[in-house]
């Protein structure tokens, strides 16, 4: 819930910076009222979706659908973030049926798992990560078509260390997004190896360059960071010199 039209000029500049790392794929995803201005200000980088809603219409008040996102502009969505899934008590299952929404809608998909503090004290975060990408990742036809298209990702967000300064560290990284890869080629076979591993939590222009380096990571997943082009694009250079 950060961003207004007078943050567009941060976005601009992260699109012109984009433009020089044609080997990187960028994208900002912005509260739902400005993907519209958003898409309009862009053309180097993509625009996501912070969520939607399992039904492609219907009476739901203040909800947002997958086919409204597409055509507002947007290019993919992300669903079952740490935060909708701990302030909205979403569930596997409904982040399930987001994600298979979005696929039917056209749009890319990064669903997001990880543990709590709690969890990875008790000994099972391993336990936690892999009941949540069985759970909340499609494993039919539509999503191995996606996958092999570049439009299915999964993003490895440790709830302890989203905007709380920690970090995880790189071998913890490593062994998730290990334990990740091997589940996803269990679900989707031959598809599992195309669908992009994110890490994402407390990720800045300082550590992204280790964790872009670590086996298995494929990308990240940006928060407070991507707000102003300042702190963004320090990261996209790292990306772009790996």
């Amino acid at each position: 819930m950060h961003g207004s039209r007078a943050m567009l000029a941060e976005a601009h500049a992260i699109d012109r910076a984009a433009q020089r790392h044609g080997n990187v794929a960028v994208a900002l995803v912005p509260p739902f009222p400005l993907i519209g201005a958003l898409r309009a200000e862009v053309g180097a980088i993509a625009v996501g979706g912070q969520d939607c809603h399992p039904a492609p219409h219907g009476a739901h008040t203040g909800c947002v659908s997958a086919p409204i996102l597409a055509e507002a502009g947007a290019d993919f969505v992300i669903v079952g973030h740490s935060e909708r899934r701990r302030d909205h008590r979403e569930t596997d299952d409904v982040v399930l049926a987001k994600a298979k929404a979005a696929l039917a809608a056209g749009l890319g998909v990064i669903v997001c798992v990880g543990e709590t503090l709690a969890d990875r004290e008790a000994g099972h975060a391993a336990a936690v990560v892999q009941g949540q990408i069985e759970g909340s990742v499609p494993g039919d036809d539509a999503a191995i078509a996606a996958a092999m298209a570049g439009k299915l990702s999964v993003a490895y967000e440790p709830v302890w260390a989203i905007g709380t300064g920690r970090v995880a560290s790189v071998d913890d990284v490593v062994a998730m997004h290990a334990l990740i890869a091997e589940r996803l080629a269990a679900l989707l076979g031959e598809a599992g190896p195309r669908v992009r591993i994110l890490y994402g939590g407390s990720v800045n222009g300082e550590n992204a360059a280790s964790l872009l380096a670590a086996p298995g990571v494929d990308g990240l997943l940006v928060g407070g960071a991507s707000l102003t082009a300042e702190g963004f694009l320090p990261i996209v250079a790292a990306a772009g010199a790996g």
